[in-house]
């Protein structure tokens, strides 16, 4: 065999005005026609506005190739991993397919066309607008939902919904070579698909069996043929089995002894196998092709329980609470993405304590990278099929097959990764979208039930049998009825009573539903993001260009009506992006922090969302540079695997303490809590022994403090809780208020600080407060870094250290020169400005009537003393 990448340098030609650049494949229009500077970056302020003109225009990629040895071999096809999206693909001159689906991989069969010499392979990319226009034309309507920023017709191509724009993204309909493209030549034959299903039924004696079935093309006359199957661990061959193979086809089997269990991340080890399997001739390998696989049960667990009906993920035997996010496509010109940028990602997600992300139906089938990693990282994925927000024309037989080919496709391609938890039909047609028959609002439930309740779970039980499917997101099984689609008894939810539906964030506090798949709140980027595609006239949030780096038509607005709820105006640009950052995590806070207490009723919350495709005001904890938000590290904290959190109740004056353990195993420690006024004084302190059951939740104490509240007011309050382990270090810190940050009255922050080197490029500042100070940061000044905490809450006498490492070396005193450090308090006052005097102290009914005696006296001598007549003055 034979492998011929045509990756690299190609010419890519403006049809319309035969204008020709350089062009580099993998890639995209877009970014061959930034690379060569005819466009500016349609990022910065409004220019993506201007470039609309790429979508409407066809585009033809051309390069050339040497194929003298490739005329020897009997079988010689073009291989396209991805083709986005409406391609007619010639070579010499001479046509050799087409291709109308961006999602999957096409093959095409280029003997006949090769000459000796110099090649010339030509690709012509379609217009997607007046693709989806022309089909469109003259038939049922396919409703949906688009807003005013994004475009319509989009169901009727194969290509990333997101590509269209989204209430986060932009509108960037990218035509291109996005994906590898090579030409596989080969004689007698090659190995097209190998399925591997595990069997865990002998465990117990450390065995865990493979069933490989290898299908194979075979050139006609071939001679006999052998499959030789090898199962490699820590590059060691650990077993090995060899059959021949038959029409086509070949089943192995083999033993694993001493198996190791992959986990998700928080409960084990991801040990990964690899799986060869050498197609051979005479004991001649002529192909082979190899998986990388993790052994584990990981399956959707369904059953009857007191509340209803369980949705809960169990891998190996053990329930699992899941912690994540909903995953978008990284970038708007997806080209761009490389491990690099995937690995950013998914350690973030790990660093944050999640177990789970949902890829969203809207975007696209990962690159082999994003899943590769969360294998690594032990990241469980929920995979959407690429259906979202809309209606599909299933009554079109072509159509259909092509989505038929796409799902085997993509399923065959994923299906040996252990992180892959879940195929998920679509995102939320059901919410809204499907109805008894077709109208301009919705598709009918029986063309609905012909893709997500038939073709793809036929294809399913065909290519991946041993892993779950879930029709859609969010949905609701029998006997519940599909219309009510957030039931909470049963199935998965999409909650948005908070942001969509404005009710306070309190509210998360009256769900109870079984697993929450999606719910958000939006945040600005911060300042630094945000100076990337404004100039400084831009920099008010509504300003033309700010509003249109804001997707959601409600966006801003319900940012600030939030924040007047919540916070103190804050003073200015920069103290708006940053504060709606805090207010971000807080919303998220309350959502997360009750399901977990709510366990096992609920199990799971995936956040919408983790990350952005360009710099914009969204709900994501990631911004698109990478950088964390507030509520990324507030996600840290209450995606613990050990959690420490409290219910206020402001009448009673009481607050409940409870704790987590999504450990496996027992902890024991204490819990300590503490009552303080904001000036700092203490007012009650407590030490609670506790010992936590594995993958558990338990209400800890009832702290009344209701004689505290009644003296000293609710907004002069707050409660400090730790949870300790037997060395009295803190693992996890929270705090509740019985009032709303903006009717506190903070005091100024009072707090001393100890910087000191923690390595080579490295340095700590711990915190010692004297008053307590709330979601205090710290950044640097033009600089990037890294802070493993951040957006902390400084409990009086309490120190706590935030490790900060520069995205370059620099000595002790310049870092000491760049540290900036910001809190709650900070937001609200104009920089610069002196803090007010300490107020005094309030006096005693008694105290303030005898000065009241003291004044009246002091006057009345005054009074006397003017009164007496003055002696003459001698002469």
């Amino acid at each position: 065999m034979k492998i011929l990448s045509l990756n690299g340098s190609w010419h890519l030609t403006r049809v319309a005005t035969r204008e020709t650049i350089a062009a580099e494949v993998p890639g995209c229009v877009h970014t061959d026609l930034l690379a060569a500077g005819v466009i500016e970056d349609p990022f910065y302020r409004d220019n993506e506005a201007s470039l609309q003109w790429i979508s409407d225009e066809e585009w033809l990629y051309e390069r050339t190739f040497a194929a003298d040895e490739l005329q020897e071999f009997d079988r010689v096809l073009l291989r396209c991993e991805g083709l986005d999206t409406i391609a007619a693909i010639s070579l010499n001159g001479v046509a050799v397919g087409s291709a109308d689906n961006m999602f999957r991989t096409w093959e095409f069969d280029i003997k006949a066309a090769l000459k000796t010499g110099r090649n010339q392979l030509s690709i012509l990319f379609k217009s997607p607008i007046k693709y989806i226009e022309a089909c469109a034309k003259d038939q049922r309507p396919l409703p949906g939902w688009a807003g005013p920023n994004e475009t319509k017709l989009r169901p009727w191509i194969r290509k990333a919904p997101y590509s269209f724009g989204w209430d986060w993204g932009p509108v960037l309909a990218t035509s291109g070579i996005w994906r590898p493209i090579e030409i596989v030549a080969f004689n007698t034959a090659r190995i097209t698909d190998m399925l591997v299903q595990q069997d865990h039924s002998n465990f117990k004696q450390g065995i865990v069996s493979l069933d490989i079935d290898v299908s194979a093309e075979v050139c006609p006359n071939a001679a006999p043929l052998e499959v030789l199957g090898r199962v490699l661990y820590r590059n060691g061959t650990i077993a090995d089995c060899r059959t021949a193979l038959v029409n086509g086809k070949a089943r192995l089997h083999l033993d694993i002894r001493n198996a190791q269990l992959w986990w998700p991340a928080g409960l084990g080890d991801q040990p990964l196998y690899e799986v060869n399997i050498d197609l051979q001739q005479e004991r001649n390998t002529i192909h082979r092709t190899s998986r990388r696989m993790g052994m584990r049960i990981l399956k959707l667990e369904r059953k009857k329980d007191e509340y209803g009906e369980t949705f809960q993920f169990v891998i190996n035997g053990i329930p699992i609470f899941a912690k994540g996010a909903n995953w978008i496509p990284a970038d708007a010109l997806l080209p761009r993405l490389s491990r690099v940028e995937y690995a950013r990602l998914v350690k973030a997600a790990v660093v944050a304590n999640m177990n789970m992300l949902r890829v969203w139906g809207g975007g696209i089938y990962e690159s082999d990278a994003f899943y590769d990693l969360c294998d690594e990282y032990g990241i469980c994925v929920w995979q959407d099929f690429m259906f979202a927000c809309a209606t599909y024309p299933t009554f079109d037989h072509a159509w259909l097959d092509n989505v038929r080919t796409e799902i085997a496709q993509n399923v065959s391609r994923l299906r040996h990764h252990p992180c892959l938890a879940l195929w998920c039909g679509n995102n939320e047609l059901e919410q809204g979208l499907v109805g008894d028959e077709w109208s301009n609002h919705q598709m009918s439930w029986p063309d609905y039930s012909t893709l997500f309740d038939k073709l793809i779970p036929e294809v399913l039980q065909q290519t991946d049998p041993q892993r779950d499917y879930w029709p859609g997101s969010p949905h609701t099984p029998a006997p519940g009825q599909r219309q009510n689609f957030n039931d909470p008894d049963r199935g998965d939810a999409h909650l948005w009573s908070v942001w969509h539906g404005r009710q306070p964030f309190e509210w998360y506090r009256t769900s109870h539903h079984r697993f929450c798949s999606e719910f958000g709140f939006q945040s600005f980027m911060e300042p630094r993001g945000v100076a990337t595609y404004t100039a400084p006239e831009d920099r008010n949030i509504t300003s033309y260009v700010m509003e249109h780096h804001q997707r959601s038509a409600i966006g801003n607005t319900v940012i600030m009506q939030y924040m007047l709820d919540w916070y103190r105006m804050p003073y200015g640009f920069e103290n708006t992006l940053w504060l709606s950052q805090i207010q971000q995590g807080m919303s998220m806070k309350y959502a997360v922090e009750h399901w977990r207490r709510n366990r096992p009723r609920c199990m799971g919350a995936l956040y919408w969302q983790l990350n952005d495709c360009w710099p914009v005001a969204s709900w994501s904890s990631l911004d698109y540079h990478g950088r964390w938000k507030a509520l990324h590290y507030m996600g840290r904290r209450f995606y613990a695997p050990l959690l420490i959190s409290g219910v206020e109740d402001t009448e009673k004056g009481t607050v409940e303490i409870h704790t987590a353990n999504d450990t496996l195993k027992t902890f024991k420690g204490s819990v300590g809590w503490r009552a303080t006024r904001l000036d700092g004084t203490l007012l009650r302190n407590e030490t609670i022994p506790v010992e936590i059951a594995p993958n558990s939740t338990s209400l800890v104490t009832t702290a009344d403090i209701a004689d505290l509240v009644t003296k000293y007011g609710p907004r002069d309050i707050i409660v400090w809780m730790t949870l300790l382990d037997h060395e009295e270090t803190a693992l996890s810190w929270n705090i509740v208020t019985f009032a709303r940050p903006k009717h506190l009255e903070l005091k100024p922050p009072a707090y001393k600080m100890e910087l000191r080197a923690w390595d080579d490029n490295s340095y700590a500042i711990t915190f010692t407060a004297k008053v307590p100070v709330l979601w205090l940061w710290v950044s640097l000044k033009n600089m990037e870094a890294k802070f493993d905490d951040n957006f902390i809450c400084l409990e009086p006498d309490r120190p706590m250290r935030i490790r900060i490492t520069p995205a370059q070396r620099m000595k002790l005193e310049e870092f000491r020169e760049a540290v900036q450090i910001r809190s709650l308090w900070h937001t609200y006052r104009e920089p610069g400005a002196v803090p007010p005097p300490p107020p005094k102290p309030t006096d005693s009914r008694s105290t303030m009537l005898a000065k009241r005696v003291a004044v009246i006296e002091a006057a009345a001598k005054k009074t006397a003393k003017k009164a007496t007549p003055r002696k003459p003055r001698s002469r």
